[in-house]
């Protein structure tokens, strides 16, 4: 007998209505992402790569926890992954009970904050689950009777936590900055007992839609917004495959949540430090100015308000650190940036060129504030 057909926008509607009743979204692009993640979890295998979603939040007391408690109740196999090992966690996605988990980590600036020392296995595990077909090799057994075994680490993923994620997972999430509510949001007080149950039932029905809809979800490629493109591209294609499946008004939500998102990462993103000082250089040190000493550029970058550089690890930025962050990056003739010698009245002293800067700028940094970067005259007086 041929199951009766749901209706996977009036389901995702559902799914949206639970979260409100509970949890305050900054915006409302934030719950279609969160919906939209909810349901693929339910169809993992059809997908190239799975996108995290994180909750992230300045301060404590801003409803990440709870939002994470809510998307347990509506997921596939969840697994709290507070404190687990990147060993059970390489075990647990090869399947538990046969099967694969949906994992939940609350709290994960213990795990990534600047307190928590290093934790490259798992930032591993969770980078390398993003895609199918990347298994992680570990050694097996005892002593000399060691094998290398391939764990598979492909397994939907979401997180909540303070401050920030390191960048190669961040750049894998769809992220939701939480705030603390307001006194005119209202939700309704969460007791597990009583609405648990109604979740449950949720993510029953999510399953039982994403069976009937997994031949329309398998391998398509939906069309992406304007100027979506690479890694949030990746991120959110099996996110926009299920708003198209579902139909009804969740193609045209989804495709305004990526973009708004999408814009949204890009205006918080803090970027390496290398890019930071690239751009500061750009708009607030060398601004109109073909070279600088390198004595006025340090003293410059570390004057400058709401910047790191006068307190990197309790030092101000240096001389020696200067010369080596920049020297990662590449003028246009493809050499390192590096500090050559600036005619000053009666000596000569090291400095840096803005047309040595200028090809990284271009190829780094966003663009600025107010007008487009336009190319530099060349104007090299070395020495």
């Amino acid at each position: 007998m041929t199951p009766t057909p749901i209706d996977g926008a009036a389901l995702l509607d559902d799914v949206e209505a639970f979260h409100r009743r509970f949890n305050v979204f900054p915006h409302d692009a934030a719950y279609v992402a969160v919906v939209l993640w909810d349901a693929h979890a339910h169809l993992l295998d059809c997908f190239e790569s799975t996108p995290r979603l994180a909750f992230l939040s300045p301060e404590p007391g801003s409803g990440k926890s709870r939002a994470l408690e809510i998307v347990e109740t509506l997921v596939p196999n969840p697994m709290a992954a507070v404190d687990a090992s990147a060993a059970a966690l390489f075990r647990a996605v090869a399947g538990v009970d046969g099967k694969r988990p949906t994992i939940l980590f609350d709290e994960i600036d213990t795990i990534f904050g600047p307190k928590a020392g290093e934790n490259e296995q798992l930032r591993g595990f969770i980078n390398a689950g993003h895609r199918r077909n990347r298994p992680m090799y570990r050694c097996v057994g005892d002593g000399a009777n060691q094998t290398v075994q391939a764990f598979h680490s492909y397994a939907a993923v979401a997180v909540a936590g303070l401050g920030y994620l390191p960048d190669t997972i961040r750049d894998r999430s769809v992220s939701v900055r939480m705030r603390r509510r307001a006194r005119n949001e209202t939700i309704e007080p969460y007791r597990t007992r009583i609405h648990e149950k109604e979740g449950f039932a949720l993510r029953d029905r999510l399953a039982a839609w994403a069976e009937q809809v997994s031949d329309r979800v398998m391998n398509v490629w939906p069309p992406m917004p304007e100027g979506v493109t690479d890694r949030p591209a990746d991120v959110w294609e099996p996110l926009l495959a299920v708003a198209d499946a579902a139909g009804g008004d969740w193609p045209d939500r989804a495709r305004e949540a990526c973009v708004f998102l999408v814009a949204a990462s890009k205006a918080d993103d803090k970027g390496s430090l290398g890019v930071r000082l690239l751009t500061d250089l750009r708009d607030h040190v060398m601004v109109g100015i073909d070279r600088l000493p390198t004595v006025a550029i340090l003293d410059r970058l570390n004057a400058l308000d709401d910047a790191p550089w006068a307190d990197l690890n309790g030092k101000p930025l240096d001389n020696r650190r200067l010369s080596r962050m920049l020297a990662e990056y590449m003028t246009a003739d493809n050499e390192p940036i590096t500090s050559r010698n600036i005619k000053t009245a009666g000596s000569v002293l090291k400095g840096y060129y803005a047309t040595d800067l200028h090809d990284a700028w271009q190829r780094y940094c966003p663009p600025p504030p107010e007008s487009p970067l336009l190319p530099l005259p060349d104007t090299e007086n070395a020495a």
